[in-house]
């Protein structure tokens, strides 16, 4: 049995359409029908109904469909592996870590804890909180890095740090030599606050905001590197933790204007684990020796 027939099959199955399936696998329709043809008589099976050019399912098509999609995905994992193997990688780890640190706490770690480990094969999932905590538990992955506490008995997590939200605005907002005194609430209500980037604190936040602020114009923004881009280029204002706007803090990019309107809160971020060796050791070492400030 071949390869390319369980592909075509898998893809036939799914269409119910075998000019439907040569379109996806760009090969002719004929090739189709001679790997299905191929496939039946390997199998000694009938696999399509074919009735006035049209096919569907056998019964014991149906039942090969799961079936092959199990040996497909064994054989691509046992060409992965081999690929690794031929590469230098002799061991697997994964990170699940959320899109608000993924680009400022990771790659420093990273590269140091890669450097140490040439022959380990490092994979990095990146997913909301919501879903990290799942993900170790189930073991798909070794560690995860959120901004949720854990919920699971089973789940051991480790407070990284603590970060203080502060109020960030394009540079043109606020010129500290020339301008008149940055008024925050008329700030508020003249440009777009863009929320929901962090999965903790914002409908507590916009609580407190409605009542010091009548009209606040919001809009709901998922990502933090994409409020950043927005801030930027001078579409409105957020709330960002200090970790991960550090650096453009520093370039001069955005500009952090102190809130005066009632005090900000903190939020934490939280390293989840299911087992503890070597490896999750170190890597708890080097991320907790990292200066987030």
């Amino acid at each position: 049995m071949e390869y390319q027939w369980l592909k075509t099959f898998i893809v036939a199955a799914e269409t119910n359409n075998f000019r439907k399936a040569s379109e996806k696998l760009m090969i002719s329709q004929p090739g189709v029908t001679v790997h299905i043809k191929l496939l039946e008589e390997y199998l000694g099976i009938l696999l399509f109904n074919r009735t006035n050019k049209r096919v569907s399912l056998t019964d014991a098509g149906k039942v090969f469909y799961l079936e092959a999609i199990v040996l497909v995905k064994e054989f691509e994992g046992s060409i992965d592996r081999l690929h690794a193997y031929s590469e230098g990688y002799r061991r697997k780890w994964s990170v699940a870590i959320s899109p608000l640190m993924a680009e400022t706490i990771l790659p420093y770690i990273l590269r140091s804890f890669m450097e140490k480990h040439s022959d380990l094969e490092v994979s990095i999932r990146v997913e909301e909180s919501a879903f990290i905590e799942e993900l170790v538990a189930s073991g798909e992955v070794n560690i995860g890095i959120s901004a949720l506490n854990a919920t699971r008995k089973d789940i051991e997590a480790i407070e990284l740090y603590e970060d203080p939200l502060l109020f960030i605005v394009p540079t043109d907002g606020y010129e500290e030599e020339s301008a008149p005194i940055f008024d925050t609430e008329q700030y508020l209500k003249q440009n777009y606050l863009f929320t929901h980037h962090h999965p903790v604190v914002w409908d507590g936040l916009l609580l407190q905001l409605r009542k010091q602020v009548n009209t606040i114009r919001t809009m709901r923004v998922t990502q933090a590197h994409i409020v950043k881009r927005f801030i930027q280029e001078g579409l409105g204002a957020s709330f960002l933790p200090q970790s991960i706007i550090k650096r453009e803090l520093i370039e001069g990019r955005v500009m952090n204007i102190p809130f005066d309107l009632f005090p900000l809160p903190k939020v934490k971020t939280f390293l989840l684990l299911k087992n503890t060796g070597e490896l999750e050791q170190e890597f708890i070492e080097k991320i907790s020796n990292y200066y987030f400030g």
